[in-house]
């Protein structure tokens, strides 16, 4: 019976530790990434805001807990890493360094929050491809309707 208790709070130990690290597969216009997180909650969504040069993060069900996120610096960076940091629209302190191409963030996530943004200086365009599809598309039409003007019958 000891042996089965200490096996049971050995697995419950070590499975809860896995629980809070996670990796989130992000898709951009340019390449995907793997980012690396541990929160006490659920991430139920990221993305790029390059009008405002930030990282959004959805979540949900978390407690009290820090949030450690690996970003690569490819993604968002910051001058000296001085982002900016907002849990539901209020500044956190918090501490980062860089590895590797990889800017480490750690804060404190109050319990049921439901929105991070991390601010830096530089993110990458999320849909640079699509805008230059786009402008090429409409390029291609303006030039069209301009050649068929000019060959209009009279």
């Amino acid at each position: 019976m000891k042996k089965e208790f200490f096996i049971f709070a050995l697995v419950m130990i070590f499975s809860s530790n896995l629980a809070y690290g996670s990796t989130y597969s992000l898709e951009t216009s340019d390449m995907p990434f793997e980012i690396s997180y541990e929160l006490n909650g659920d991430v139920i969504a990221m993305a790029v805001d390059e009008n405002t040069t930030s990282f959004l993060i959805g979540i949900t069900n978390v407690e009290d807990s820090n949030f450690e996120i690996s970003l690569p610096t490819e993604l968002i960076s910051a001058e000296n890493n001085e982002f900016v940091v907002l849990v539901d629209g209020i500044e956190v302190d918090y501490d980062a360094s860089t590895q590797n191409a990889v800017s480490v963030l750690q804060f404190f996530v109050p319990a049921n929050s439901q929105e991070i943004e991390i601010i830096g200086t530089h993110v990458i365009p999320e849909f640079l491809l699509g805008a230059l599809v786009v402008l090429a598309t409409m390029i291609v039409i303006v030039t069209f309707v301009t050649k068929i003007g000019k060959f209009r019958i009279r």
